[in-house]
């Protein structure tokens, strides 16, 4: 699998052409992260735009025949997006693949070992079918209050995914050597998850390291004000009884946000021109 031309580190094997880029179908999988859970936007499906919408968005201008699928779903583990997701990304013959997984395990103190050596199998089939894949690292949360406690198990996820995406020609798109992320107002109140700020940031690296020209402006975020310990402690704690305790609640009860949900954009449809799918949907049970 050869990256794009003008992609990040990679040469233009055709010198110049007269298309914007070669993909004409891309396909996005995930967790939260690719979904957009942070950006809600309730005109697009699902209610959240999210960083692969705006991608997809600047992908198919003026393009011919491009669409996009989103199979991502938020609260997903690494393990479920492989079962529940590759097949049906292979089946729409993409030719450009987001992969983001991985996240929820590192935070729920998973083996990143164990996590790279699942996903590169994964990778390995996309990368067979000829579509040009990308994979991402951990952005850093050194700076988020409890978050940060996982920061270390972070950097040897990011290197292994560093392997793994050159082991099969894989583009990486590298969110921990994106500094503006590090400041609070690119993260939702949850600071779990992107603000809609974020997310842009991290449409236009991802665009940026396809060596794609765009029309996304980056926000350039304000030093943050000055706080005392006092209200900075306070803050913490209401952060912790409004989205850090129902969120361990929620492991211990073996829940997750994403259940009985289905993807956003389930199948490869045209991002302008065209009414778009209906969004998520909870899932029939039997």
């Amino acid at each position: 699998m050869a990256p794009g031309p003008g992609a990040r580190g990679a040469p233009d094997p055709g010198g110049h052409s007269s298309r914007r880029h070669p993909w004409t179908r891309y396909v996005a999988l995930g967790d939260s992260f690719t979904e957009g859970i942070g950006d809600p936007d309730p005109t697009v499906p699902g209610g959240y735009r999210g960083w692969a919408d705006r991608v997809a968005e600047e992908l198919g201008r003026g393009v011919e025949g491009f669409s996009y699928a989103n199979l991502a779903i938020r609260g997903r583990l690494y393990r479920e997006i492989i079962d529940e997701q590759l097949e049906p990304a292979i089946a729409l013959h993409p030719d450009l693949v987001t992969l983001s997984a991985g996240g929820n395990d590192v935070l729920r103190l998973g083996d990143p070992d164990q996590i790279a050596s699942d996903l590169d199998d994964a990778v390995g089939d996309l990368a067979a079918t000829g579509a040009t894949v990308v994979l991402f690292t951990a952005a850093d949360v050194g700076s988020t209050p409890v978050l940060n406690l996982i920061r270390g198990r972070e950097a040897i996820y990011n290197e292994n995914m560093r392997t793994v995406a050159s082991r099969h020609g894989a583009i990486i798109v590298d969110l921990w050597a994106l500094r503006t992320l590090t400041h609070a107002s690119m993260w939702a109140e949850d600071r779990l998850h992107f603000s809609a700020a974020g997310h842009q940031s991290v449409a236009i690296d991802v665009l940026d390291t396809l060596g794609i020209e765009h029309e996304l402006h980056a926000a350039h975020p304000d030093a943050p004000p000055q706080r005392t310990w006092r209200p900075a402690r306070q803050e913490d704690l209401q952060w912790a009884r409004t989205h850090l305790g129902p969120w361990v609640m929620r492991r211990v009860r073996g829940r997750s946000s994403g259940d009985d949900l289905a993807p956003k954009r389930p199948e490869a449809s045209p991002v302008f021109g065209r009414p778009m799918p209906t969004g998520s949907a909870p899932l029939e049970h039997d």
